[in-house]
C-alpha cells in the first residue's frame, strides 16, 4: 500500500503478514538504556536491538496541527528493541 501526501512524499507501507514488534525506551542517561536489554533479558524473548541509542528531542503531531515538543523538549536517550 502506499500514501500520497500532499508534500509529494510517496511512503510504502509493509503489507506483510509477518507481525513485528517494537518497543522503545527512554532513558535520561546512556548506561540504564544500554543495560534494559540485558536487564530484561530481551534476547530469550526474541528481541534484537535496533538501530543506535542516541539522544532525541520528543514530538508528537496531532491532525494537522504543528509537531509539539514531548517532554519540555528535553533530550532522552532512547533504544529500539524488535522482535520479527
Amino acid at each position: 500500500m502506499a500514501l500520497g501526501l500532499n508534500k509529494g512524499y510517496n511512503i510504502k507501507m509493509n503489507n506483510s503478514d509477518k507481525k513485528i514488534e517494537r518497543i522503545t525506551v527512554l532513558a535520561k542517561d546512556f548506561t540504564p538504556a544500554a543495560m534494559e536489554f540485558h536487564k530484561k533479558n530481551m534476547s530469550s524473548k526474541g528481541y534484537r536491538m535496533e538501530g543506535t541509542i542516541v539522544p532525541r528531542r520528543f514530538q508528537i503531531i496531532e491532525g494537522v496541527d504543528d509537531a509539539k515538543d514531548l517532554f519540555d523538549g528535553e533530550e532522552y536517550f532512547a533504544v529500539t528493541f524488535v522482535k520479527e
